[in-house]
């Protein structure tokens, strides 16, 4: 029996981006389109198989412990980030700022998207959405530069906006203008989360 759901909302790839592996910056480079192996984005600083765990699972891990690498992909949405931006009184949030992959628009509230959701392409290349992709100094940071004065607001506007981090399932290839499938983990929300979260 199917354990997810393909739905009928569907996402459109605005923006492709590559962190490069030279320097220590988050910044994004523009591109065209990407390969996507079961390490992640090729030739991008945050593929592999592993990674050392950071701020967001110290609850779970010590800093620096290697742990599977579900941050192959940071996927945005161009709807939240036009409200990220609004919110700081910004003309736009670059996504190259916040270290992007992808930018995509179609989803209503994306980053709330249930984790274990599932985006697919046209060649059938497929990412798992892990979790909400918690705002951090670093984009702030990027944004304050560029906008002395603004980068502070960040992290309170990106709140639940800053999209999700994502693994490859299976390989393909992505381009802009890409057409996008979510697929929904099949499973009634567990009675108990609000509990779980107190």
């Amino acid at each position: 029996m199917p354990a997810l759901k393909p739905t009928d909302f569907t996402a459109t790839v605005c923006w492709i981006g590559c962190v490069p592996f030279d320097g220590d910056a988050i910044l994004s480079a523009p591109t065209d389109g990407l390969e996507l192996g079961f390490d992640g984005p090729v030739g991008e600083r945050h593929s592999g198989r592993t990674r050392p765990s950071c701020s967001r699972v110290t609850s779970q891990h010590p800093r620096g412990t290697e742990i599977a690498n579900v941050r192959q992909v940071s996927v945005v949405s161009s709807e939240e980030l036009a409200m990220i931006a609004s919110d700081m009184g910004l003309p736009e949030i670059d996504p190259v700022w916040l270290g992007a992959t992808l930018v995509i628009a179609g989803i209503p509230d994306f980053t709330r998207v249930p984790p274990s959701s599932r985006l697919q392409g046209p060649d059938g290349v497929t990412l798992i959405l892990d979790m909400e992709n918690r705002p951090c100094h670093l984009p702030a940071r990027e944004i304050e530069a560029v906008h002395p004065g603004k980068g502070k607001a960040f992290k309170v506007a990106a709140l639940n906006r800053r999209g999700v981090t994502a693994w490859v399932e299976r390989p393909g290839r992505l381009a802009v203008a890409d057409q996008l499938r979510l697929h929904v983990p099949d499973q009634p929300v567990w009675a108990h989360l609000e509990a779980a979260r107190a």
